[in-house]
């Protein structure tokens, strides 16, 4: 079968096991998978925030972007080694930490954030198309933007790395294009290097925004693995995902933070147009197909997840190709409809929803990776994932439920944030520590209380048995 035929191939599984015979690809389609997704416009008004919200220089913020990148890549690229091993969707995994039941939680909250990031995704698509094409209006732009993004949902797992391979080709030259435009063909203004200063609650601000874009990819990772062969490694898998998300991620927003440090207002898009002036057709129109390999993942993972939720409830239900699609029709329009009514304040809004939002992934992804490398070796009765009762994860793991809560509750008064902003945040003058807090408390709690309880050694004799 030719890459092309493989590509146009609809995938008939969901969230089952992947099959051995089934099994695919080389670690280095995770670096592309990666680099192409992050390559978008939402990732450069992303970065512009650490100047236009705050308030660094262009230098500190760089620096501050490319910190907060490489160490939340970490807990992304760490996700990267389950998918192989155990041929499962990431929140499918889950269950083998908190209960078939006792999952859901999770699940419901991952499926907000991937209808969250394709809705923002869908008004910032929908303004490019308006910007390059006059005669579209937004709302065109956003159905259009909406309809062609489907298809990766339907198609599923090959045309999404396919079509990521080309969009990281493609967005690679022409984000090398607008950075080499505006430095040397419209060129920087004189007062560049004098905007923003460099304080500590903008510098933890900035570090803390680009750490949570990585995280924010760690219920995704273990969906486009699972394919691979199972002696893919650990080793290779991780490099390949971290560099291909946290290079993808930090060339766009230091674009962003160079936008922002050119302008004088806070418009972003303009921006980027008016800098790249000629160039800013080309620029446009390659971002907004790039945007497709995004809201193509988010709806993937969204329809994966929904059909996670839906089998927990009907054990017996076996969801095929069918059901994604449909799952994918239902969350296209729901995110449709979040879109289109709030194009015009939307983004903001949800902006900080998602933030805080992505605290509550925080001691999921800490959990979840001492569990999987700590406590059970990668060892897990995949089996019992399917199973109605939870098998020998069972409904509810009580210790993972209690110490996922307490792992939010000891964020929140580090919380910083226009929706809440915590005490201890207010007395550091608004820094956001709440996603390291909640790493350094939920991942030794977990730890030892699932030791204690012997749940490590509890799975492995399944196993062996």
């Amino acid at each position: 079968m030719s890459a092309s035929e493989q590509a146009m191939r609809l995938e008939t599984a969901t969230i089952q096991p992947i099959a051995l015979d089934l099994r695919h690809g080389t670690a280095r389609d995770l670096f592309t998978v990666w680099f192409g997704t992050n390559i978008m416009m939402l990732t450069i008004i992303t970065g512009a925030l650490s100047v236009t919200v705050f308030g660094l220089s262009f230098v500190w913020a760089a620096i501050a972007l490319i910190v907060g990148n490489l160490v939340g890549a970490i807990f992304m690229a760490l996700h990267a080694a389950q998918g192989p091993t155990l041929g499962v969707p990431q929140m499918v995994q889950t269950r083998g930490q908190f209960g078939s039941f006792g999952s859901l939680l999770v699940v419901g909250l991952v499926i907000i954030m991937y209808v969250g990031f394709f809705a923002s995704n869908l008004v910032l698509g929908g303004q490019s198309i308006a910007a390059i094409v006059p005669s579209v209006n937004v709302i065109d732009g956003i159905v259009l933007m909406g309809i062609a993004s489907v298809a990766g949902a339907i198609f599923g797992y090959d045309l999404i790395h396919a079509y990521a391979r080309v969009m990281s080709w493609a967005c690679g030259i022409v984000l090398a294009l607008a950075f080499i435009w505006i430095i040397f063909v419209h060129g920087l203004p004189p007062s560049f290097m004098q905007r923003g200063s460099l304080t500590t609650t903008g510098l933890l601000g900035a570090i803390s925004i680009a750490a949570l874009w990585q995280i924010a990819y760690a219920p995704y990772v273990s969906d486009y693995t699972r394919y691979m062969p199972a002696d893919t490694g650990a080793v290779p898998a991780f490099w390949a995902s971290y560099w291909g998300c946290s290079i993808g991620s930090i060339l766009p927003m230091v674009l962003g933070a160079m936008v922002g440090a050119c302008i004088a207002g806070e418009d972003i898009t303009a921006g980027l147009a008016g800098l790249t002036d000629g160039l800013a057709p080309l620029v446009f129109v390659v971002l907004s197909l790039g945007m497709l390999v995004g809201n193509a993942m988010n709806i993937y993972c969204g329809s994966l997840s929904a059909l996670t939720f839906g089998q927990t409830l009907w054990p017996k239900w076996n969801p095929k190709a069918g059901a994604r699609a449909a799952a994918a029709v239902i969350l296209l329009c729901v995110a449709l409809g979040l879109a289109v009514l709030g194009k015009d304040s939307f983004l903001v809004k949800y902006t900080d929803f998602i933030l805080l939002l992505l605290y509550v992934l925080v001691p999921w992804t800490a959990i979840n990776l001492v569990d999987y490398y700590l406590v059970q070796h990668g060892h897990y009765d995949v089996a019992s994932f399917m199973r109605a009762d939870g098998g020998i994860y069972g409904r509810v793991n009580v210790p993972a439920v209690v110490c996922y809560a307490l792992g939010i509750l000891v964020q929140i008064p580090f919380f910083s944030s226009p929706m809440f902003t915590g005490f201890a945040a207010r007395a550091m003058h608004g820094a956001d520590l709440s996603w390291i807090i909640g790493l350094i408390v939920t991942s030794p709690v977990y730890y030892f209380a699932v030791r204690w309880r012997g749940a490590g050694a509890k799975s492995v004799r399944a196993l062996e048995a």
